[in-house]
């Protein structure tokens, strides 16, 4: 923290690992991954067993999507339910904070999908109009 001219304390910005009190660092590390969203997003239409996720989250191996709904579940976003049947059945679904999670992100699917066109239509201007500074 710094204090400014004004006598104002000024708090690290949000994004800054000491920020005390933001918590959306924690957010984007779950999120920002490559499967998190896309199992979220699967479980979103109710409960699945292991092998549903694996079919319908293409690409992710058995380990990655072993690792993402563990780190899920540890987040409280996801509940595993364990069966004693031979073999073990296992399920997993969405906990109620894992439910408002997937809401917001089905409006930031829904805010993409409308304005799709317009970001490529920025982006290809953009990259017209500064040929070197394509990132």
């Amino acid at each position: 923290m710094s204090a400014g001219n004004t006598g104002v304390t000024m708090l690290e910005p949000c994004g800054s690992p000491t920020h005390p009190d933001c918590g959306l660092r924690d957010v984007l590390d779950r999120l920002g991954d490559r499967w998190s969203v896309l199992v979220i997003a699967e479980l979103s239409g109710g409960t699945r067993r292991f092998r549903e996720l694996q079919r319908n989250v293409h690409g992710v191996s058995q380990r990655m999507l072993t690792l993402t709904v563990r780190r899920l579940e540890r987040d409280g976003l996801v509940l595993r339910t364990a069966y004693p049947t031979v073999p073990m059945t296992v399920t997993y679904e969405l906990t109620d904070r894992g439910r408002s999670l997937s809401e917001l992100l089905r409006s930031l699917a829904d805010w993409s999908s409308a304005n799709r066109e317009a970001v490529a239509q920025s982006r290809h201007r953009w990259d017209a109009e500064h040929p070197t500074d394509v990132t």
